[in-house]
């Protein structure tokens, strides 16, 4: 298996979450159009994929900016516009792309099962996935933080405060094992649910006392609801994001690297975060090294 190996990174520059005045990007204007042209050689993924006409994209449909369902019915965000330009890449157009929910807990089996082509769902890349998964990217960092009732009246200032509090997280996730083993959380002391929107609204009922994972799907929830919550804004881990795949695609992890870095040089990358994301996120962050996909 492959170890993970990523430098360093200054989260703070690279995310800064100062909230903007979000405004709905309704545009209309698409940054992925299908490649009509797409050709690869026989019997690679891509060719399998660009034949077939369709794909099928696992991603979270309960996460603000990222991937979170619109009110079309259809996942919206920073994650679905990442999957559609690889999409459009193979030549399948918007229609032809099918998003499954993928919660944390079902990533990695939905992946092995053959449910779905690829997972786009703010997916930390971590050694222990990489057993079992590949993943293509990073691309995007984010980091780890808390959420907080407006107020913070439980005075929580860093991850060490959440020992004897309530604490929300979801299962199967990084955030979740992180507080666990590195802050000793116990179980009394940590809830564990299956999406990010039932920590958010068990912190607004005040059955909990803070949501901790990543501080761009916190920032959401506080940009949808300032008068409820407030981020602490102290990110305590890196947190790059992957494109999860089968193992065993080699080529297909380099060609989707390779994607990225047109992306990023087209404009088409940036253009994807600042019509989802980036209505909150201030700074457009550039694409991360990948880390390669040598087995």
């Amino acid at each position: 298996m492959r170890s993970l190996r990523l430098s360093s990174v200054a989260l703070a520059a690279a995310l800064s979450l100062t909230l903007a005045a979000c405004g709905s990007d309704d545009d209309g204007d698409d940054v992925a159009t299908p490649d009509t042209e797409a050709s690869f050689e026989a019997g690679t993924r891509m060719a399998e994929l660009a034949e077939a006409g369709k794909i099928t994209v696992g991603t979270k449909f309960d996460q603000p900016l990222f991937g979170q369902k619109g009110l079309s019915g259809e996942p919206e965000g920073f994650d679905v516009e990442i999957a559609k330009l690889i999409a459009a890449k193979l030549g399948i157009a918007e229609g032809d792309i099918e998003f499954v929910e993928a919660v944390s807990a079902n990533r990695e089996p939905f992946l092995q099962q053959g449910r779905v082509d690829m997972v786009v769902a703010t997916y930390t890349m971590n050694d222990k996935r990489d057993m079992v998964v590949d993943f293509a990217g990073p691309y995007f960092l984010a980091g780890q933080d808390i959420l907080v009732a407006k107020g913070n009246p439980k005075g929580i200032t860093k991850p060490e405060d959440l020992k004897g509090k309530k604490t929300c997280s979801v299962s199967g996730s990084t955030p979740a094992e992180n507080v666990q083993t590195k802050y000793g959380l116990t179980t009394a002391e940590l809830t564990l649910f299956d999406t990010y929107t039932k920590c958010r609204d068990a912190l607004a009922n005040g059955q909990v006392d803070a949501v901790t994972t990543d501080n761009v799907i916190l920032a959401g929830y506080v940009d949808a609801a300032p008068d409820k919550f407030e981020l602490l804004g102290s990110p305590f881990t890196e947190e790059p994001y992957g494109i999860g795949i089968p193992e065993g695609q080699e080529e297909f992890c380099d060609w989707i690297n390779e994607t990225l870095a047109e992306a990023a040089d087209d404009g088409s990358y940036a253009a994807a975060f600042e019509k989802t994301a980036g209505t909150v996120i201030s700074d457009t962050p550039e694409l991360p090294e990948p880390k390669g996909c040598d087995a």
